[in-house]
């Protein structure tokens, strides 16, 4: 079978795939069109235990409703239904996805209309067609143009995220600096070990941390990031930053927030600039 064959055969088979999911997204049969999304809303919260794994996330009992039928329904995060909640606070809104029909097969999602469409599957395909039409070319024609299909989307994916992504976080330092912090404690740090396929384990710690915030929410969350020597940090005072408008937007370390958004962006202005490089050479080597 030659070069071409095989591309057309590539092709036809993820094209078909994408073409059948855009039709049942059009036609509004995917599952997750058919999925019904509520918002749901923490009634109490537990406070993990110190040692314990990250792994279920915070103890929380959540109630919702069912809209077709009006029943409520409490519910627990302590088996697997989704997301992890990392944060938590009585009266928080967290978004619960089930099959129609079946609300006792919940699942926590945190962006309760991510995915609502269904176009997952039909995307990716494309994704593999261009991907195929990308590798013929670069062996039909040149591997230049390999250089120019990799470069050409990277490019312009990166002019819409790099100045999105600076808004995002402009926003985020304005929020977190809007008001006075408050102070905070470390009430757990959890614990997970982990074997890679060498044999070699790995062990992460997350602290987690409470605080109230100035209208007087008890927020307990978990602290990936911000806190020097995770593995003693149990029981220590912190500073919380947190955004008025979300809690679980907060950092105990301003200066390194900062930092790491500023490493974010330079980040992203180095991966836009070699899409453009590699564009340039691929156009200059043609």
């Amino acid at each position: 079978m030659g070069l071409e064959e095989c591309l057309a055969l590539w092709c036809g088979a993820f094209g078909t795939v994408a073409l059948v999911g855009y039709g049942r997204s059009l036609a509004g049969l995917t599952p997750a069109q058919r999925a019904v999304r509520v918002m749901g809303r923490i009634e109490r919260v537990r406070e993990p235990r110190h040692g314990s794994s990250q792994r279920d996330g915070i103890p929380v009992v959540v109630s919702f409703q069912d809209p077709s039928t009006g029943q409520e329904f409490t519910v627990t995060n302590d088996a697997d239904h989704g997301e992890r909640i990392t944060a938590a606070w009585t009266g928080r809104e967290v978004g619960v996805r089930y099959p129609r029909g079946r609300p006792h097969a919940y699942q926590f999602v945190g962006d309760l209309w991510a995915g609502r469409r269904g176009l997952g599957w039909p995307n990716f395909a494309v994704f593999l067609i261009y991907a195929g039409l990308v590798v013929f070319a670069a062996i039909d024609w040149g591997w230049p143009w390999a250089l120019i299909g990799f470069g050409g989307p990277w490019t312009v994916s990166g002019l819409f995220y790099l100045p999105q992504n600076a808004r995002v976080v402009n926003r985020r330092i304005d929020a977190l600096t809007s008001q006075p912090p408050v102070p905070g404690r470390v009430i757990a740090v959890l614990t997970d070990t982990s074997t890679d396929a060498d044999g070699d384990t790995m062990t992460s710690n997350t602290p987690v941390v409470t605080f109230t915030t100035h209208e007087g929410t008890s927020v307990i969350t978990y602290c990936p990031d911000g806190l020097p020597d995770p593995v003693k940090s149990h029981g220590r005072d912190v500073t919380i930053h947190y955004s008025p408008d979300d809690p679980a937007v907060f950092t105990p370390d301003l200066a390194a927030e900062s930092r790491s958004r500023s490493l974010d962006t330079a980040f992203s202005v180095i991966a836009l600039l070699l899409g453009v490089a590699a564009v340039v050479v691929g156009v200059l080597l043609l």
